[in-house]
């Protein structure tokens, strides 16, 4: 049976995707249906259909899942923020681990059995909502031009209103509503993506758990500042009536700062370079305990680091959780007191000062210079003197580092929490060029996280341990640490192989030439041949075997590949991880 768009069909779900959609079958036809949850039987529209698959949209709920429950917000659907507030946590935990794991073994090549054997049970959370530290509020204008806050419905930009989202602490409702009412009475204009006019983009609010101190930072475009300012640019007094303003903010139990970020760019970065603090300090607090992760309910183990965060501070968006990863992260770097410690994309330095505590010594490096100001300094408050911080790439400032100084005791242990787009390349080699006893790696990503630890598997190391961390509840996204042991090897042998005794190779083996022309062809409606595909790869440094591409006769002309095939060739080489 051929489907098209609009049908409607009913399936039950039988699993989920990376993505948190439902996945079920129909006449041996692949459904992906969003907001379905696994157990459920559905009535779904098919909204796009594909060769061997279609995307679908949950229209009711015939028989629902065991593991469904009653979601907390009502925006959860169109929200693109939440996308498993239908399934129970227990479930959630198991698709977290359940991704990780499939990742090593897809992206990463490992053998079920290597993964099974070193994978530990998920931290979860005691409490899966008001969880969140941070939050960045769009501003807009919606029906009759109210102006209105929320999130992003889900790939798109227009904006969900509300103001009281489940994940954030329950006194961003609060302020929020006193930042709307204001701009009502004061008739102050919410920003246009399209046009780039009006004043006020985002509000970002952020909260020192520990400490209870709250920063709020609206993000405003400065073009249209004489709508907003009272005084002469410098001067602390941006708002009109800000007395009346600052007065309604500070109302709020542990309001602390209170500032302005200027940003007049069109893009999808939140906050600009220049914030000016209208009320209070420029930063707030919070203090990060360590815990001890082999004893129920992870007690605390000790006296706690502080820092110091401003708007622009990178600081991990769930502080409860963030407790337990980084407590990991001194567990499976089993320091003595005599170690040599780098910390790669240190951000703040928050891992870096807790290694301090049990190492010799700790570098950090970080490409964004305020951060490495803002771990200096934090180091500073805190008493930390065995700690040292560098700007610039890891794998530059590694190499300078030891570049001609045999003196320098080689890292003993190197920490890396890369973003999500994993480490650099260059990154991976210096690692492996430095060759520490030990590789704790901190992921966001199971994708990026399984490639990088293919390639430092590959150059000596063996996976010893692997946790995941649920920082992000009722959200398809998930933390991963890995401890990374060097290989020691008491004899090598010697093989010496004909390359026509290879088969395939690391590269080829990610996927069939069938796989990567169908996936040019349900992707970009593009049908390319076997020899386009080689061309492509023989660009990218792939080798091919003699018999993919050989022509019959000696000085026959091939047919060269258009630029338009050659983009899409080179994305399913990205796809299936092979460039």
């Amino acid at each position: 049976m051929r489907f098209q768009k609009n049908d409607m069909i009913a399936v039950e779900i039988e699993d989920i995707g990376n993505d948190g959609e439902g996945i079920g079958k129909a006449d041996g036809f692949t459904l992906f249906v969003k907001d379905a949850v696994v157990g459920d039987t559905v009535e779904a529209r098919i909204v796009k259909v594909r060769k061997n698959y279609a995307y679908a949209r949950l229209e009711k709920v015939i028989e629902p899942s065991p593991f469904r429950v009653e979601a907390k917000c009502a925006f959860h659907r169109q929200c693109g923020g939440c996308q498993l507030q239908a399934l129970s946590y227990e479930k959630q935990l198991d698709f977290k681990e359940k991704k990780i794991r499939d990742s090593l073994i897809r992206i990463g090549g490992f053998e079920p059995e290597y993964v099974d054997a070193h994978m530990e049970s998920i931290v979860g959370m005691e409490e899966p909502f008001r969880y969140r530290n941070k939050a960045q509020y769009p501003v807009g204008t919606g029906k009759n031009d109210m102006i209105v806050t929320g999130f992003y419905a889900g790939r798109t930009h227009s904006i969900i209103a509300n103001t009281d989202c489940w994940l954030g602490v329950e006194e961003n409702k609060e302020i929020l509503e006193c930042i709307l009412e204001y701009m009502r009475e004061n008739h102050v204009s919410a920003y246009d993506e399209a046009s780039g006019t009006g004043l006020v983009r985002h509000v970002l609010i952020r909260k020192g758990f520990a400490s209870g101190e709250i920063m709020v930072c609206l993000v405003i475009n400065k073009e249209m500042t004489h709508a907003l300012c009272a005084g002469e640019r410098g001067r602390k007094d941006y708002l009109p009536k800000q007395k009346g303003f600052i007065d309604k903010l500070i109302r709020i139990k542990g309001m602390t700062s209170v500032s302005v970020s200027i940003n007049t760019e069109k893009t999808n970065v939140i906050l600009g370079k220049e914030i000016h603090t209208l009320w209070g300090r420029d930063t707030i607090s919070d203090t990060i305990h360590v815990r001890d992760m082999t004893q129920p309910g992870y007690p605390f183990t000790g006296k706690g680091l502080t820092f110091w965060i401003s708007p622009l501070s990178f600081y991990q968006v769930n502080p409860g959780q963030t407790e337990k990863l980084y407590s990991l992260a001194l567990e499976y770097a089993g320091l003595t007191g005599k170690e040599t410690v780098w910390d790669l994309y240190c951000g703040i330095g928050t891992i870096s000062l807790f290694l301090a505590g049990s190492a010799r010594k700790v570098y950090g490096v970080e490409i964004v210079p305020q951060a490495i100001a803002d771990a200096r300094e934090n180091a500073g408050r805190n008493g930390i003197e065995n700690a040292e911080f560098f700007v610039g790439k890891a794998e530059e400032v590694m190499g300078d580092f030891y570049e001609g100084n045999e003196t320098e005791k080689k890292p003993d242990v190197i920490v890396v929490d890369p973003p999500r787009k994993g480490c650099d390349g260059a990154c991976l080699e210096a690692m492996l060029k430095v060759r520490p006893e030990r590789i704790v790696y901190v992921s966001c990503d199971p994708a990026t996280l399984a490639r990088d630890l293919r390639v430092l598997c590959d150059g000596g190391y063996g996976v010893e341990r692997i946790r995941g961390v649920d920082m992000f509840g009722m959200t398809v996204h998930v933390e991963s640490i890995v401890l990374l042991s060097k290989l020691h090897t008491k004899q090598n042998i010697e093989v010496e192989l004909e390359m026509s005794e290879l088969d395939l190779t690391a590269a080829e083996s990610k996927a069939t030439y069938e796989e990567i022309k169908q996936y040019v062809l349900d992707k970009y409606d593009l049908k390319v041949s076997n020899l386009n595909i080689a061309q492509i790869k023989t660009k990218c440094g792939i080798i091919e075997r003699e018999n993919y591409n050989k022509l019959k006769k000696e000085n026959a002309k091939q047919p060269n590949c258009t630029g338009e095939k050659e983009d899409a060739i080179k994305d399913a080489l990205k796809h299936f991880q092979m460039i």
